[in-house]
């Protein structure tokens, strides 16, 4: 790999460890200076929301093909239908992902 595409997962990983880190360590500080208070900290609404939300907007703009044609959408929709029943039949989140993954590329390689 060359070292743009190294910088681009380098960048990817630092911003999805401050994603989880830094709210993470505010609630933490939080809670732990409303204890010395003597007060009981609780978490606020917003950082409850907050990792749902980052998981569905990135969902959301996976599912976004690269070259946006009618086959890769079907392709698309075909991996997120794979993904679905693999989740249904084992409940887990490793298998269903790699099967999604495999059965978009193997349609984008067979037919794309």
């Amino acid at each position: 790999m060359s070292g743009h595409t190294w910088m681009i997962l380098l960048s990817i990983a630092l911003g999805t460890y401050l994603i989880r880190t830094l709210p993470y360590l505010w609630m933490s500080r939080k809670l732990n200076k409303q204890a010395a208070q003597g007060g009981v900290g609780s978490t606020p609404v917003w950082l409850t929301i907050l990792g749902p939300t980052m998981i569905a907007a990135m969902f959301g703009t996976s599912l976004v093909p690269v070259e946006p044609s009618f086959f890769s959408w079907i392709a698309t929709a075909v991996g997120c239908v794979a993904t679905y029943l693999m989740w249904r039949r084992t409940r887990s989140m490793g298998y269903p992902i790699v099967v999604g993954v495999l059965v978009f590329g193997a349609l984008i390689v067979l037919f794309g």
